[in-house]
């Protein structure tokens, strides 16, 4: 899911699977570098993750964001990529390196797909990181991971997400009413998705 304000996303060869995934990677686009968080990243993560509007809009960013959650956090990281469940990348601004949100690829081997959620910092929304950010890793997705599919998910009344994933490609493929609680309030889900014959023939 994501926001963007909204939550995530990440590049092996075709006849790869994420499990043989070696190195982590580093992805660079015009104005970013998606590369792989530090626990010197923690403070940043703590303040922009901890804005109630980030929590609001994303599923598992929780509020309050205590001292000692982004720590947490970032030591699964290498963890759950080597073991091929999931990449997480720090976004940051280039030139100056200033950590603006997360992407990341939660993957399902077996189904050679994954979904993709981000989120960006609040001082950092409207200005197209989000867009940025997920059209590099949707390319990462389908030209070096060989994935067959990528999809992503976002509440209802936060139609900016929606916005990034028809911007990159995505297809709406439906509503999912009151499938998730948040904060003890159901929400209703948009769904989208891109194959990677449709990514090729953008």
């Amino acid at each position: 899911m994501d926001n963007d304000g909204g939550p995530y996303h990440r590049v092996i060869v075709c006849s790869e699977r994420p499990r043989t995934m070696k190195k982590f990677p580093t992805i660079t686009t015009d104005r970013l570098l998606l590369r792989a968080c530090t626990l010197a990243d923690a403070p940043d993560i703590q303040r922009l993750a901890g804005e109630r509007d980030i929590a609001s809009t994303t599923l598992r960013i929780p509020h309050p964001y205590e001292d000692g959650m982004a720590e947490q956090w970032i030591a699964t990281h290498q963890e759950n990529f080597y073991s091929g469940e999931e990449l997480s990348l720090g976004i940051t601004l280039k030139p100056g390196g200033a950590m603006i949100g997360n992407i990341g690829l939660m993957f399902n081997r077996p189904h050679d797909n994954a979904e993709m959620g981000y989120w960006i910092g609040k001082p950092y929304w409207n200005q197209g990181y989000g867009t940025e950010a997920a059209s590099a890793v949707l390319s990462y997705a389908f030209s070096t991971l060989g994935l067959n599919r990528v999809y992503a998910s976002h509440f209802s009344r936060n139609p900016a997400s929606g916005r990034i994933l028809q911007k990159i490609g995505m297809i709406h493929e439906g509503r999912l009413r009151q499938q998730l609680k948040k904060w003890e309030v159901y929400e209703d889900l948009e769904h989208y998705g891109i194959l990677k014959s449709e990514y090729r023939a953008e």
